[in-house]
């Protein structure tokens, strides 16, 4: 079983910073690629940005040179670096990694429980 935990949101004024982590756990082989999402209130789930195995790394317009995503396969773990943020960031951001649990086993995508980020004045 994998299981994975994000943490680091929280409360912050427009123009500040945050970092997101999302660590997995359990019996995992091999990682993927590893990404991160936000759902705001009444609105669907949308993709935030995205780090391959090869660690290129790939955003939305809507964050793209305000957030910067990272992964460290050694701990299990990818990391959202949100800086200059606006109250339109404010959502559940949640993490998704796609994970090989076995050798032979196709890899399948977890995801974390979501931590919120609010941004407000």
């Amino acid at each position: 079983q994998v299981q994975l935990v994000e943490s680091g949101g929280g409360l912050v004024q427009p123009g500040g910073s945050l970092r997101l982590s999302c660590a997995a756990s359990g019996s995992i082989f091999s990682f993927n690629v590893m990404g991160w999402y936000r759902q705001a209130p009444g609105k669907e789930r949308e993709w935030v940005a995205e780090v391959t195995r090869g660690n290129a790394t790939n955003y939305a317009d809507s964050v793209k040179g305000r957030f910067t995503i990272s992964r460290d396969n050694a701990k299990n773990s990818v990391y959202l670096q949100m800086n200059s943020l606006k109250p339109e960031d404010t959502a559940v951001y949640s993490c998704k990694m796609n994970i090989r649990t076995l050798p032979l086993r196709p890899p399948l995508d977890y995801w974390g429980q979501g931590t919120q980020v609010t941004v407000s004045s």
